[in-house]
Parts: structure tokens; C-alpha cells; sequence
């Protein structure tokens, strides 16, 4: 009998996994947090656009309101001239004109008068033409109104969403780091580096980085000395402006001036230097002319990421400026550190 009740107790409490569990070695650390920053700052990028779109359609929805205003002061201002014509009419008993021509006491003085008569009735066609206008142009701003606030709604939802993904991505990789070890946080800063030297390294070895800066033998971490010839005066402005930039903290949404976002910094920059350009990376992609890999100047903007979600500024010698990511400061960095889309010129 216990020889038969033994298995069947063993079945009912699970066996514990004799295995040790393994921890993920700091390079796989490295990798989902990278992972869970690209997330972030492709997440920030919707953010910035939806919250452009925001300000946008705001401005339109109060725009379309000052019209409308405009729009009621006239038809009231029709109401009350169409209203007064119709009591004057009221006034003289409403007969046609045939019948007042016939008793009238003065039929000459009357056929005089035809001609204003005709002129009134001219003025009355005009004012209930432009009271229905009016109308018609009142009901277009009211359906203009309702469209723009259903986009604003959208967009403010899709902001919310965004921010809700890009600080649920932040705290998760920033979970990952506050379990290593000083020592182990401090390697993991080594292999960041090590990581984007390496990539940097091999963009170099491009025909495209050959054609560029020359020898594949360059530095594979320029410096912000790098330097700016070649540059339009503007991009040489821009360049200036941003380089003071440099050791301020990246923070998601931010534009300055004391802390900034990739493409806030892009922004402001160029601001800087007379230049208006998008807010979004993606908007900076899709608007501005684009230029080869191989013929950009100082001062361009180099897009990364398929989603172009992340964009620098090109500083000469294989030197980007950028803001990296939260927790990371602005900083001069390999052009090729990051896998390149492609390269816009502001000013072109």
C-alpha cells in the first residue's frame, strides 16, 4: 500500500528544478537596455509629433471660433435690417403695389416712388441672400469645429499613450541597471562604449566614410573639436550654438534650455542659426533635402533607425553631437555609432 500511494503523493507536489538559475551576463544586460530605450525614443518621437498636432489643432479650433463670432455678429446684424424691412412692409397694410396705385390718393406721387419702391425690394432679395450665406458659412464653421476637436482628441489620446510607453520602457531598463553592482554598472557603461566604437570602426571601413573623412584609420571616437569646414555659415552657427549644449542631460519631450531631446536639440540648433525646421526626427526626415551619406557636410542632420526615430548633428571628421538617451548627457560621438538611415541638409 505505500509502495502505491508514494508515487501518486510525489505527483501532487512538484519536483523543485534541480538546475541553477543563470543570470543574464552583462552584455545581455547592455542589449535590453538599448532595446528598451530604442522603444522609449521611438515612443517619444509620437509623443512630440502627436503633441505638435495638439498645438496645432488648437490653434485652428480657436481660429475657427473668432471666425464663427464673426459670422453671428453679421447674421445678427442681417436679422435685424431683414426684420426692420419686414415691419415697414407690415406698416403699409401689405397690399400689392397694383391695389395702392389704384387707391391712392396720390397716384402721380406714387409712380414716382416706384423706383425706390423697386430698389427696397432689391436691398430685401440681398439681405435674405446674405442671410442665408451667412448661415450656410455659420454651419461650415460649426462642422470645421467638431472635425478639428475629434483630431485633438485623438491626438491627446495618442500622446497619453505614448507617454505612458515611453515611462513604462524607462523604468523597466532602468530596473535592469539598479540590480547590477557599482562595479558591474561601471562595465556596463565600458561595453556601451565598446559597443559603439566597434560600429563606428566598421562604418568606417564604408565606401561612404572612405569618401567622407578619408582613411579608414581615422579616430573612431572623434571629439567635439571636430572640426567644421565645409560648413554654410548657418550650419557653422548651429554647430557653435549646440556645442555649448554639451553635458546637459537628455530628457524625453524637452527642448531646452537646460535639458533636451534629440530632436529638440536638432531644432533648437538650427533655430539658432535663422533656421525653422520640424520638431519630430521623422517630420525632419520626411521635409528637409536629403543629401548621400558620402557628401554631408558639417551642420547636416544624420536620421538613425528604421523608424527614423533618432537624429544628430553632424560636426565633421566622422563627429556626431547628439542627446543619447535618458540617463545620458549630450555628447560628440561616431557618426556610425548608431546604424544610419540617411542625412538632411537644413539649409539646402
Amino acid at each position: 500500500m505505500g509502495m502505491l500511494a508514494g508515487p501518486a503523493l510525489g505527483a501532487a507536489h512538484a519536483e523543485p528544478d534541480p538546475r541553477p538559475q543563470r543570470r543574464p551576463g552583462l552584455e545581455q544586460v547592455r542589449e535590453q537596455i538599448a532595446r528598451l530605450h530604442d522603444e522609449a525614443e521611438s515612443a517619444t518621437e509620437a509623443y512630440n509629433a502627436a503633441r505638435e498636432r495638439t498645438r496645432k489643432q488648437r490653434a485652428a479650433v480657436i481660429r475657427i471660433a473668432k471666425q464663427a463670432d464673426t459670422a453671428q455678429a453679421r447674421l445678427n446684424r442681417l436679422t435685424d435690417t431683414a426684420g426692420a424691412m419686414a415691419r415697414a412692409q407690415y406698416r403699409q397694410g401689405g397690399l400689392p403695389a397694383e391695389a395702392r396705385l389704384l387707391l391712392g390718393d396720390d397716384p402721380e406721387g406714387f409712380l414716382r416712388d416706384v423706383s425706390s419702391v423697386r430698389k427696397g425690394q432689391h436691398a430685401a432679395r440681398g439681405v435674405i441672400s446674405r442671410l442665408s450665406s451667412t448661415k450656410s458659412e455659420l454651419d461650415r464653421y460649426a462642422q470645421s469645429a467638431a472635425k478639428e476637436w475629434r483630431k485633438l482628441e485623438a491626438n491627446r489620446r495618442k500622446k497619453a499613450l505614448a507617454k505612458k510607453r515611453i515611462t513604462a520602457r524607462i523604468a523597466r531598463a532602468e530596473r535592469l541597471e539598479s540590480r547590477l553592482a557599482k562595479a558591474e554598472r561601471e562595465r556596463l557603461r565600458e561595453l556601451e562604449r565598446e559597443a559603439a566604437r566597434a560600429r563606428q570602426a566598421r562604418w568606417l571601413k564604408s565606401e561612404a566614410a572612405r569618401k567622407l573623412v578619408g582613411s579608414p584609420a581615422a579616430d573612431a571616437s572623434p571629439g567635439a573639436s571636430a572640426g567644421t569646414a565645409g560648413a554654410s555659415p548657418a550650419a557653422a552657427r548651429a554647430i557653435a550654438w549646440a556645442t555649448r549644449q554639451i553635458g546637459k542631460d537628455y530628457q524625453w519631450g524637452a527642448t531646452g534650455p537646460a535639458t533636451f531631446d534629440c530632436s529638440g536639440l536638432t531644432m533648437r540648433a538650427w533655430q539658432a542659426a535663422g533656421k525653422r525646421i520640424p520638431r519630430t526626427s521623422q517630420e525632419q526626415w520626411k521635409r528637409l533635402t536629403r543629401v548621400p551619406v558620402a557628401a554631408m557636410r558639417p551642420g547636416d542632420l544624420v536620421i538613425y533607425k528604421k523608424d527614423a526615430s533618432h537624429v544628430g548633428l553632424y560636426v565633421g571628421d566622422g563627429g556626431l553631437l547628439h542627446a543619447p538617451r535618458t540617463g545620458r548627457q549630450i555628447v560628440v560621438e561616431g557618426v556610425g555609432s548608431m546604424p544610419i538611415l540617411g542625412v538632411v541638409r537644413p539649409d539646402a
